[in-house]
């Protein structure tokens, strides 16, 4: 049976120039992307598009254009941004009255974060709303983005006194042997990630000025011991390479006023045989906790390139 091909001409409107060149990209690239992501052909001129393909993706690949038109007044349409648009097809949210990420919007100073899956709106409303918030799921998934975006929307409107971040150095799989340089030059490698995500949301000299000011802390997990924060919101990613002791240890250090979330992907464990994650073990009672959420995201939900998701899943077939 041969598939049906058929053409759809869209307009967009009202016709801005700067938001078309957004849309676009350099040289048509983002168009060019979009043309092999959905496997169609689109040509334009000026705000009126032609898009030519299987008569099932040419209606989506309109209804994709326009949503990305209506973001481009506030956002810079990278090829990032684009396949984590492209990658909610799964749960068929190219469709305006069944996306789900218009429902929360985190404004911060530099950008506007917005999940863009059913499991990350769940996942950022269950940080706005919970005071402990588990992140559940393999590389990818936007677990420890959104905790940090969460953490700095946080802190802009003034709902916590600083941000802590912390991660066990626990080294993936690999003998790294004695690491030169002092103290904080020898942890750096393992909080990277954090770092990262930071510097993309606040801009590198905000998250350094505020780092010497000691309002955003970031440290290896063992620096909690003792510690009680107040008013804070703290994040423990990489939590799958906790131990018991360690988890139990983090999770009694929340303080008034705080706010918590731990990542982890409790496939990606890096502890020496035989040792039991602390993340794998509390996440068989903290459903009985009052005021503790657990968001278990999927393949369907990395948004990474294409390629990831599906080399994601068929390591999970292979471990099934």
């Amino acid at each position: 049976m041969t598939e049906k091909i058929t053409h759809q001409n869209l307009t967009l409107q009202p016709q801005d120039n700067e938001r078309l060149a957004n849309l676009c990209g350099l040289l048509d690239e983002n168009l060019r992307q979009i043309e092999s992501y959905m496997n169609v052909q689109i040509s334009n001129r000026g705000n009126k598009f032609i898009i030519k393909g299987h008569e099932d993706i040419v209606p989506q690949t309109s209804d994709l254009i326009e949503k990305l038109y209506d973001l481009s007044r506030e956002e810079e349409l990278t090829s990032k941004q684009l396949h984590m648009y492209m990658n909610k097809s799964s749960d068929n949210l190219y469709k305006k009255e069944n996306d789900m990420s218009d429902d929360i919007t985190l404004k911060c100073r530099k950008l506007t974060i917005r999940p863009k899956s059913k499991s990350q709106q769940e996942y950022v409303s269950a940080i706005l709303n919970n005071d402990l918030t588990f992140g559940i799921g393999s590389a990818g998934t936007g677990k420890t983005y959104l905790a940090v975006a969460c953490a700095v929307y946080f802190l802009e409107k003034d709902l916590c006194k600083k941000i802590f971040l912390a991660r066990p150095a626990i080294e993936a799989g690999e003998k790294l042997g004695f690491l030169p340089g002092d103290l904080s030059e020898k942890v750096n490698p393992y909080l990277q990630p954090i770092y990262d995500a930071l510097y993309e949301i606040l801009g590198f000299e905000k998250v350094n000025k505020l780092i010497e000011k000691k309002v955003i802390e970031i440290a290896p997990l063992a620096y909690m011991r003792g510690r009680t924060l107040n008013d804070a919101f703290i994040i423990l990613d990489e939590g799958q390479n906790t131990t018991i002791a360690q988890m139990e240890m983090f999770l009694t250090r929340i303080g008034y006023g705080s706010k918590t979330v731990v990542t982890g992907d409790t496939s990606q464990i890096d502890l020496p045989k035989g040792s039991k994650s602390g993340l794998k073990d509390c996440l068989e009672f903290i459903p009985n906790v009052s005021g503790a959420h657990v968001t278990e995201f999927k393949a369907t939900d990395v948004m990474r390139h294409r390629i990831v998701k599906d080399i994601i899943k068929e390591y999970e077939k292979r471990k099934k």
